[in-house]
């Protein structure tokens, strides 16, 4: 991501919920999306509406989409979501569409790769990842599985992440709300 490099971190978990935020709310599934120098080419199945006529009444099919982000459209998304989202709607809740959790939590793990280019599809809520990863001594590409089990637990590990925690009581303290026992 070109609007990203030099930053201490490359936050592919928020570009990448975005555009899955996106994805959601156009319905599309199966998808795919590469990296390019200057964006993302997104590729998936959208069902299309039905034209209704007298003499044919078509419910809707499904076809091919593909759409280009450029870097200035990512940021757009990424501040609509921020928007949308407000304090309200914590991230990987219920409200987020399906891809939008997924993407936010594989991004996560790419952003702990430090890749320099992605590639990544996905069918019936698995996905597939191929990073280009290059250090000091050598780049070699790294390509991860991540099954919908997989999507599910990280959804479920970020979320305890960001719930607050209650402290228990310490030992021998009574309970939040309990009459203390009466003194000598």
């Amino acid at each position: 991501m070109r609007i990203y490099e030099g930053s201490p971190r490359q936050d592919f978990e928020e570009v990448f919920r975005s555009i899955g935020a996106f994805l959601d709310r156009r319905g599309m599934r199966d998808i795919l999306l590469l990296e390019v120098p200057d964006g993302y080419v997104v590729q998936g199945l959208v069902l299309t509406q039905g034209s209704g006529s007298a003499w044919s009444e078509t419910v809707g099919s499904v076809a091919k989409e593909t759409l280009t982000y450029l870097d200035e459209d990512i940021a757009k998304f990424m501040e609509e979501a921020a928007k949308r989202r407000g304090s309200s709607d914590p991230p990987g809740s219920p409200q987020a569409g399906p891809h939008e959790r997924a993407l936010r939590v594989i991004g996560r793990w790419m952003d702990e790769q430090k890749p320099r280019d992605v590639f990544l599809f996905e069918q019936a809520g698995a996905y597939v990842v191929r990073l280009f990863a290059s250090g000091q001594s050598d780049a070699h590409h790294v390509i991860a599985e991540f099954t919908v089990e997989d999507v599910e637990g990280l959804v479920a590990e970020a979320s305890s992440r960001r719930a607050p925690s209650v402290p228990s009581p310490a030992a021998g303290a009574p309970a939040v709300g309990a009459v203390p026992p009466p003194g000598p």
